[in-house]
């Protein structure tokens, strides 16, 4: 890790070659053993050619130089594998070897390993001056063999120093760009689940707003038009009527609101068939409400039931409420491939356009409707004009059943 006293230029880490995640880490993985076993079998070998071909008096300087050279990388080694501070040792331990190079130039293989350690070690300018002082020590040490006569030996150090530089920046470049798009990928899909889990709450809110709509709200808003008209008329025989009337209607609205918190299930869905769920729904809010059922009855899937459920009381409700009405009829129609539910009025009517919006006063109902039907891919109407009543049409896709067994129902 990087040390507090390190320059913003030199970066340390946790192994000559790293071995913990990190930068270098990311772009090499763990060869740290790979590079500090190549570099002492280089280290050796060119040391045991230098002694075979050179007296001793020749040999005690230079062996003394590859001993503090070999001292040096394994101090190097050990400091960077216990994650402590290295570059200090790491410049002296390219010094030293500069020295070693030029004066026994049979050390030059080694130069291999010393570049990519001197890249690994330090970052931005001290990264590239260490490893050109690598190859011009390797370039000047392979010109004294040559007794200056061999100019490739002079200019390939530094040749093959540079290719190495720019292939090891390219390498550099392509990993920090995959760990760019690695990050812009990961935030993405941050984002996408955060977004998601929005959305999924926004639905929810939805749906269980739709449900108090369709249950609580309506059914209060008749209880309180049923009192109210009690009131008036209180004591006479219509008032304790109206007030039974209220009672019951209350009655339901808490089983419904019970069952709305615990399931957010519809009472009698799936204990009773379509038709007669639909008209003891409708008779909730407009008891003189009457049935028509086209086609022949069949079971449906269950969101379907509770939509139809739900725009039949939202419907009601609105008929009881606004309309007026003397005339309230439900037509249920089977096709093959879908459900139809038309809910007739011949109330005061409206101009659907001139609908108020959604507000604290109400407004939620025909917007309720439409996204039910809507959201299981039916279609939704409303047709109505002032003094000329009201329909509400739905129409769900719910193709027949493949077999039928027998006893089912609708």
């Amino acid at each position: 890790m990087p040390s507090p006293a390190t320059p913003p230029e030199t970066l340390t880490t946790g192994s000559a070659l790293p071995a913990n995640p990190g930068p270098a880490a990311g772009r090499f993985g763990r060869i740290d053993a790979a590079v500090h076993l190549g570099f002492a079998v280089l280290l050796v070998a060119s040391a045991v050619r230098y002694a075979m071909r050179h007296s001793l008096p020749d040999n005690v300087l230079v062996l003394g130089l590859a001993g503090a050279v070999f001292a040096l990388y394994a101090v190097i080694a050990v400091l960077a594998r216990q994650g402590r501070p290295w570059a200090v040792w790491m410049l002296v331990f390219v010094a030293v070897w500069a020295a070693l190079v030029i004066a026994a130039p049979s050390f030059a293989w080694c130069s291999f390993a010393i570049f990519f350690l001197c890249r690994t070690a330090f970052r931005g300018a001290v990264g590239y001056v260490a490893a050109g002082a690598t190859a011009a020590a390797t370039a000047v040490g392979l010109f004294r063999l040559s007794d200056g006569t061999d100019l490739a030996m002079l200019l390939g150090p530094l040749a093959v120093g540079a290719m190495l530089t720019l292939i090891y920046d390219r390498i550099e470049h392509d990993a920090a760009e995959q760990r760019r798009l690695h990050a812009e990928v990961s935030l993405a899909q941050g984002q996408l689940a955060a977004s998601e889990r929005r959305a999924g709450t926004i639905a929810e809110r939805e749906r269980v707003s739709r449900e108090i709509h369709d249950t609580v709200t309506q059914g209060l808003a008749s209880s309180l038009l049923l009192l109210e008209a009690a009131d008036r008329s209180w004591p006479g025989h219509a008032a304790r009527q109206e007030l039974t009337q209220a009672t019951e209607l209350l009655r339901r609205n808490l089983a419904e609101t019970r069952s709305l918190v615990h399931e957010l299930a519809a009472p009698g869905l799936e204990a009773s068939p379509l038709p007669e769920a639909l008209h003891q729904a409708a008779a909730q809010y407009v008891p003189q409400a009457r049935l028509l059922v086209t086609g022949e009855p069949r079971a449906v899937p269950a969101e379907v039931r509770h939509a139809l459920l739900r725009v039949v009381q939202s419907a009601s409700a609105n008929v009881q409420q606004h309309a007026h009405a003397t005339t309230t009829t439900l037509t249920l129609g089977f096709l093959p491939d879908s459900v139809t539910l038309d809910i007739y009025d011949d109330g005061t009517g409206f101009d659907p356009l001139a609908a108020a919006p959604p507000s604290d006063a109400g407004g939620y109902g025909l917007r309720a409707m439409r996204q039910r039907v809507e959201q299981l891919g039916g279609v939704f109407s409303v047709e109505s004009s002032p003094g000329e009543g009201t329909v509400v049409a739905a129409q769900l896709p719910a193709p027949m059943p493949l077999q039928r067994t027998h006893g089912d129902d609708a």
